[in-house]
């Protein structure tokens, strides 16, 4: 999906690049992803439920859904924090830095040389990519979930499944909504020791490669939305499924 996002081919040459470079490399970066993914959850499901209790207990007279998209905006604002963690998985993912870079860490010393900045290159496509995505996820998820039939028995099996397939699609349709902005994000984040490139100069850049077609921009689709549908039914399933094991044995619910 990496290499569909940065180079534009199809999914048959993306393959055949990693095939010719060898197969060790899939796994190449995979230590970014698996500390972000873990922090950045926390902090959206964390910091939603902290701001949006804040903002009632500060404004009582305000509506939900306005709570809502605020405090959904804000919780995506703050996973902004974790952009260097996305910025070193670029990096390590692009086969031009496979010689270059040995490591997770070998990347962040390097970074550092070009100051604290370059560790933030593409956060305003994250940004944007967050708040509004986490405003669309929260907004949309119950309301899909009251569409699907209910359990008489209420069963802990119907519940999971429903809350895995709720969270699927609204994850799914969210992330192929934002799919173009990953790509532009990744044409932003891939750049070492360059000058800054702005986010309409980097969509400028990757619309006019991708012979300035809208298509083009979303090769690698169909891998991300299958990713997100089956990772955002796990996450949202088992974040229902332990807030109500906290909440049955006494603890605050997060």
């Amino acid at each position: 999906m990496f290499r569909q996002m940065l180079h534009g081919v199809d999914s048959q040459h993306a393959f055949n690049q990693i095939k010719r470079e060898g197969m060790h490399f899939l796994y190449r970066g995979v230590l970014p992803p698996l500390l972000q993914k873990t922090a950045s959850v926390s902090l959206m499901f964390g910091t939603f439920k902290t701001y949006s209790e804040s903002i009632n207990g500060s404004f009582p007279a305000v509506s939900p859904f306005p709570v809502l998209c605020i405090a959904a905006t804000l919780a995506g604002a703050t996973e902004a924090v974790l952009t260097p963690f996305e910025r070193v998985q670029t990096l390590l993912q692009d086969r031009h830095f496979n010689t270059k870079f040995r490591n997770t860490y070998h990347v962040f010393s390097e970074l550092r040389q070009h100051g604290y900045k370059e560790y933030y290159r593409g956060m305003t496509p994250i940004l944007i990519r967050n708040s509004i995505g986490n405003l669309l996820f929260f907004s949309l998820k119950d309301e899909l979930r009251k569409l699907f039939p209910k359990s008489s028995k209420n069963s802990l099996l119907h519940n999971l499944v429903i809350d895995f397939l709720s969270g699927a699609f609204v994850g799914a349709l969210t992330s192929t909504i934002f799919y173009p902005v990953n790509v532009v994000k990744t044409k932003m984040q891939v750049c070492y020791g360059t000058p800054y490139i702005s986010l309409i100069e980097a969509f400028r850049q990757t619309y006019i490669e991708r012979d300035r077609s809208i298509r083009k921009l979303y090769f690698g689709v169909h891998v991300n939305y299958t990713r997100a549908f089956i990772s955002w039914g796990i996450i949202n399933a088992s974040h229902q499924f332990l807030k109500k094991i906290f909440f049955d044995s006494g603890a605050p619910s997060s």
